[in-house]
């Protein structure tokens, strides 16, 4: 089994950044793939970022790219989503997962997930 728990999320103002953390314990696997979702209040779960561990692989939503960063500390077996440029759209619970997907944005593929960490961008 293995176990997710995220860190990080809270309040921020417009334009501000969070970094959010996901350490993986329990048994893990060198060639999976780390991903991040999120859901807004009334939307489907929507997919943000990914990293394929290994080869450091890195895969980003049109709304991620440019102001997201996904990366993996495998001596911690944690990885993180750093956030940057944060905007009120941004707001929404998110989720790290684990899994083997043949598409990284393919939420369904992924087996493991987290309780999720509430991110409010708001002034």
């Amino acid at each position: 089994q293995i176990y997710l728990v995220e860190s990080g999320g809270g309040l921020v103002q417009p334009g501000g950044s969070l970094k959010l953390s996901c350490e993986a314990s329990g048994r893990t696997f060198r060639d999976h793939t780390m991903g991040w979702f999120r859901q807004a209040p009334g939307k489907e779960r929507e997919f943000v970022a990914a990293i394929t561990l290994g080869d450091d692989v890195t895969y980003y939503s049109d709304s991620a790219q440019g102001r997201f960063i996904i990366s993996m500390d495998n001596a911690k077996n944690t990885h993180y989503l750093q956030m940057n440029a944060l905007k009120p759209e941004d707001t929404a619970v998110y989720y790290c997962a684990m899994g083997d997907p043949t598409y990284a944005n393919d939420g369904k593929a992924y087996r493991y997930w987290g309780q999720g960490t509430q991110v409010t961008v708001s002034s």
